[in-house]
C-alpha cells in the first residue's frame, strides 16, 4: 500500500503530523509526506517518512503563489504517476482539506482521510470532525484512525525525530538551557531585552545558556546573548539544531517551529506563548511544559501576525523572573 500525508504547514505542523505518519506506517509499505517548502527540512526528521514531495500551494503561507505558479497541472501529473492508494490530508485546527482533497481527488488517489467542518461532497471517504478541544497532533491521529490507521500500541502517541547527531562541539560540554528568542511573526515574539534579561538571569542562577536561531536572527541572537551565552545564530541547519536541542535541560521558546522540534527530542519547554493561536491546540505536546503569557488577551484566536493590542501585554507582562522560574521549576520536577 502506497500512502500520502498531505501536510501543507510549515515547521510545526508538520512536526505536529508525526505521530499521525507513524500511525499510516503500520500498515502503508511506503508513506511520501507532501509539504510546502517552510516544512521540508522537519519532514525529512520524521521517522517512516520514505520521500517528501515538495510543493508550495496557492492557499496557504505567508506569500503564496499564483495558481499558475504553483503548476497545478504539474502536480498532478506527479501524484498520478505515482498511484496513491491511500491520501490523509492533514491541516491545522482553522484550515481547511478541501483543496488539497479535490488534488487527491483529481490525482485518483483511492482512499481520501481529513478533518473537515464542512460539506466535503465526494471529496472526503466518512469526514471525521474534530472532538472540541483536541491538540493538533492528537486531532491529526485522531484523523488518521477514522480513516482505518491505529499507531502501534506501543507507541505513546508523542512527536519524535530521527536520531540527531552530538552537539557538543557547538554547546561545549556540562548542562545548558536553549532559549530561542526568536519567531515567525512579530505578534509570537518576546523580544530580544526581555530574552537578554532572562539570559543575564539565568547565568546569575547558574545556568550555563545557549542562545539559538535561524541565519536570518544572527543580529538578534548576537544580541540576546551578550557574551555570556553561547551564540548559535545562524550555526545550525534543523537536524543540528534537534541535537542541540536534545542534550538540552530546558528549552525557553515562543510558539515557533523550535519549541515543537525540543518537545519531538523529549526536553521539558518553557513556553512564552501568544495566544494569537490557541496554546490548547498548538502548544508543546507531551513533554514537561511551564505555559507563560496572558491565554486571555484581546487578541486570542485572531491568528494576527502583529499584535492587535497596544503594547504587546500578553507577552511583554512576561518578566525575565518568570522564565527563570519556569526553568527551575521543570528542572526540580525532572530530578524529582
Amino acid at each position: 500500500m502506497k500512502a500520502l500525508v498531505v501536510c501543507l504547514d510549515g515547521m510545526t505542523g508538520v512536526l505536529l503530523a508525526g505521530p499521525a505518519v507513524r500511525a499510516l506506517a503500520t500498515r502503508a509499505d511506503h508513506v511520501t509526506l507532501m509539504c510546502g517548502p517552510r516544512g521540508a527540512e522537519a519532514a525529512r526528521l520524521l521517522p517512516h517518512v520514505d520521500d517528501v514531495l515538495v510543493w508550495e500551494a496557492p492557499w496557504t503561507g505567508p506569500r503564496p503563489p499564483t495558481v499558475d505558479e504553483a503548476d497545478v497541472d504539474g502536480l498532478l501529473e506527479r501524484l498520478r504517476d505515482e498511484s496513491y492508494d491511500v491520501g490523509l490530508v492533514l491541516t491545522s485546527f482553522e484550515q481547511s482539506p478541501l483543496p488539497a482533497a479535490l488534488l487527491l481527488r483529481m490525482a485518483y488517489v483511492r482512499h481520501i482521510g481529513a478533518d473537515s467542518a464542512d460539506d466535503a461532497g465526494s471529496l472526503i471517504d466518512g469526514p471525521h470532525r474534530r472532538l472540541p478541544g483536541r491538540h493538533d497532533a492528537e486531532a491529526a491521529l485522531d484523523t488518521a484512525a477514522a480513516l482505518g490507521f491505529l499507531p502501534r500500541p506501543a507507541d505513546d502517541g508523542r512527536l519524535r525525530v530521527l536520531p540527531t547527531p552530538d552537539t557538543t562541539g557547538l554547546t561545549g560540554n556540562g548542562p545548558y538551557v536553549v532559549l530561542h528568542p526568536g519567531a515567525g511573526t512579530p505578534a509570537r515574539s518576546w523580544g530580544a531585552e526581555r530574552a537578554a534579561e532572562a539570559v543575564a538571569l539565568l547565568a546569575d542562577a547558574g545556568h550555563r545558556v545557549v542562545v539559538t536561531g535561524g541565519p536570518r536572527e544572527a543580529a538578534l541572537t548576537h544580541e540576546v546573548s551578550g557574551g555570556t551565552a553561547v551564540d548559535l545564530g545562524g550555526r545550525t541547519d534543523l537536524r543540528t539544531l534537534a541535537g542541540v536541542l536534545r542534550a538540552a535541560d530546558v528549552v525557553i521558546a515562543g510558539n515557533t517551529g523550535p519549541a515543537h522540534l525540543a518537545a519531538a527530542t523529549g526536553t521539558p519547554v518553557v513556553s512564552v506563548f501568544s495566544p494569537v493561536v490557541p496554546a490548547e491546540r498548538r502548544g508543546p505536546y507531551g513533554v514537561p511544559t511551564v505555559l507563560l503569557g496572558d491565554q486571555n488577551s484581546p487578541c486570542a484566536a485572531t491568528r494576527a501576525r502583529h499584535c492587535p493590542v497596544p503594547g504587546h501585554p500578553c507577552l511583554t507582562e512576561v518578566t525575565a523572573q518568570d522564565v527563570v522560574r519556569g526553568v527551575q521549576k521543570l528542572l526540580s520536577g525532572r530530578s524529582g
